[in-house]
């Protein structure tokens, strides 16, 4: 029998970004170039975005071992924006776009903790999908609920520039 119940206590949104855990820049991320190799960007924000789902939504990892609905991605973009070096400590901002009843629009930022500067950016499409019949499927009214209260607490950020930024190269005139 499915559990469609949440995996966590309904939140409480405060104003604004969402802000994450901290996260380590670990000496296996680091690449050649001597940074954070980009596969482990996508690990940063895939974590952030986790603890978002499970903590927040009450959707993530219990849930869906619970219920077989899960988030799965469709679409995502990266902006590489400064270098993250071994040992830094940084956080995620996590910012709901836009969701419907199956899918969610995030934009995310990772923050350097000693100085605050933007090190990259990030925003995804995903969609709810029953895992059984593998298709696409609605979430619970309790996590559509959720997901409206965050939309909601964070209805005054200005839209970031990176949101629906298409790829090219960039020509003057």
């Amino acid at each position: 029998m499915r559990d469609y119940s949440p995996s966590c206590p309904e939140p409480t949104f405060q104003k604004g970004m969402l802000r994450t855990h901290t996260q380590t820049v670990l000496p296996d991320w680091i690449d050649y170039n001597g940074h954070m190799n980009v596969a482990f960007y996508t690990k940063a924000f895939d974590t952030a975005f986790d603890e978002v789902l499970e903590d927040y939504f009450g959707i993530g990892v219990t849930f869906v071992e619970r219920s077989c609905l899960g988030p799965m991605s469709l679409q995502s973009n990266f902006f590489y924006l400064e270098e993250l070096l071994e040992g830094e400590k940084f956080y995620v901002n996590a910012f709901l776009v836009d969701c419907d009843a199956k899918r969610m629009h995030f934009f995310g930022e990772i923050i350097a903790e000693t100085d605050g500067r933007r090190a990259a950016a990030f925003e995804s499409l995903s969609m709810c999908v029953d895992l059984e019949a593998r298709k696409s499927a609605v979430y619970p009214d309790w996590a559509q609920a959720r997901m409206q209260a965050m939309r909601a607490a964070q209805a005054d950020i200005p839209m970031p520039k990176e949101v629906g930024q298409t790829i090219g190269i960039r020509r003057k005139g």
